[in-house]
């Protein structure tokens, strides 16, 4: 197994693993490896070290509680991206996707048609525009496709 470190064109960096240097270039080809933060595939392979398994050399890391591990010894953008995928996956777990129909969902709850509860979808920037001159509160919050599936 090959674990490589990775960056994309947005400036994130994060980690892939792969079978072998050719499985990562043709996935990489077929554009299969994208950012899990901002999903773009334009990714590059940074230089790094060798990773040698050590076993006993250092202490696991204790997930937190909402399952991301933590690690007070990375850099500070490492960190953000970490919190914001903490942040991402909890809104996905906590609201409904209703896809396409944002806009007529999220009116049916502002005047008391339908039950209250979080949900999230695509709207345009018209309908978006719309519900704020309604005062119905919405913001955009970017998901990675990524974050909707199983993240390896």
């Amino acid at each position: 197994m090959k674990v490589l470190d990775l960056q994309c064109s947005g400036l994130h960096v994060f980690e892939g693993w792969f079978g072998s240097e050719d499985d990562f270039a043709s996935q990489l080809a077929r554009g299969l490896v994208a950012c899990p933060m901002c999903a773009d595939t334009q990714v590059t392979k940074k230089l790094s070290a060798p990773r040698l398994n050590l076993g006993h050399a250092r202490a696991p890391e204790a997930p937190a509680h909402d399952g991301v591990a933590t690690n007070t010894n990375t850099n500070p953008e490492t960190q953000v991206q970490l919190a914001w995928m903490a942040m991402a996956r909890r809104v996905l777990a906590n609201t409904e996707d209703v896809g396409a129909r944002f806009a007529e969902e999220a009116r049916r709850i502002h005047y008391g048609e339908t039950p209250q509860r979080g949900i999230r979808g695509k709207a345009s920037a018209a309908e978006t525009e719309s519900l704020l001159d309604e005062g119905i509160s919405v913001m955009q919050l970017p998901l990675p496709d990524a974050l909707k599936g199983q993240l390896q």
